[in-house]
């Protein structure tokens, strides 16, 4: 753990799960849909396995696994139901629209998900004025999460040194891509996925502190040291 101090200037959201509450929503789909092709799947192996990951990384670990590919049309018919979800059911985080209207700092979106999807799930909860146009896509990198790729893309873009940039992820890939970046990475646990035991495998996982609501999250990012979110 570092202890220097170091100013940020930079908050990295992750989107899924952290700024809306999509997770469940995607995993419970996720899980339907392979077990439906002969795949069988449980909604928490889901959790488990795929959270913070790209569908491409997701597709190619299912195959690699089933020893068979995915049918052609797997992916468009699982995006195509989460659409038809988050319209019907998609909420975002509880309290974290009164978080990003106070937040003091630069803001910007690094999520796995595509840019399409991104826009859609923030538009349909009124968030994407909070950071239109600095929502990044891993389909903007060669290597999504874990790799550090995106989050140190994400800052190249807002011109802004990673040790200068703090992370808000709720998976166990995004924490390991933002410490890879050389970020301070806070875990979130607030999002209708997140397992008893999210908060541990997240510390374990590399992230600094655990917030289990907007509301914990908050005054972690009022200050602008690092010695003060870890104390």
């Amino acid at each position: 753990m570092r202890q220097e101090r170091q100013p940020f200037e930079l908050v990295i959201f992750d989107c899924d799960g952290v700024l809306i509450d999509s997770e469940a929503l995607a995993s419970r789909i996720d899980a339907e849909e392979l077990t439906r092709i002969g795949y069988p799947t449980s909604y928490s192996d889901v959790v488990l396995r795929f959270t913070g990951l790209s569908s491409a990384t997701m597709r190619k670990m299912i195959e690699e696994d089933w020893g068979r590919p995915l049918p052609s049309d797997f992916d468009a018919v699982v995006q195509s139901r989460i659409k038809e979800s988050y319209r019907t059911e998609l909420q975002a985080i509880s309290g974290i629209d009164v978080l990003l209207r106070q937040l003091p700092l630069r803001r910007c979106v690094a999520s796995s998900s595509a840019p399409e999807k991104l826009r859609l799930g923030l538009e349909l909860t009124g968030l994407w004025s909070h950071f239109d146009p600095d929502v990044f896509s891993s389909v903007m990198v060669k290597v999504g999460k874990p790799a550090p790729d995106l989050f140190l893309f994400a800052a190249g873009q807002m011109g802004v040194e990673p040790a200068r940039c703090v992370v808000v992820e709720d998976s166990i890939a995004g924490v390991r891509a933002g410490v890879a970046a050389g970020m301070t990475v806070i875990g979130f646990t607030a999002g209708g996925h997140c397992l008893e035991d999210h908060g541990e495998r997240l510390l374990s996982a590399g992230a600094t502190v655990i917030a289990q609501s907007a509301k914990e999250l908050t005054p972690m990012l009022s200050v602008k040291t690092l010695s003060s979110v870890i104390g």
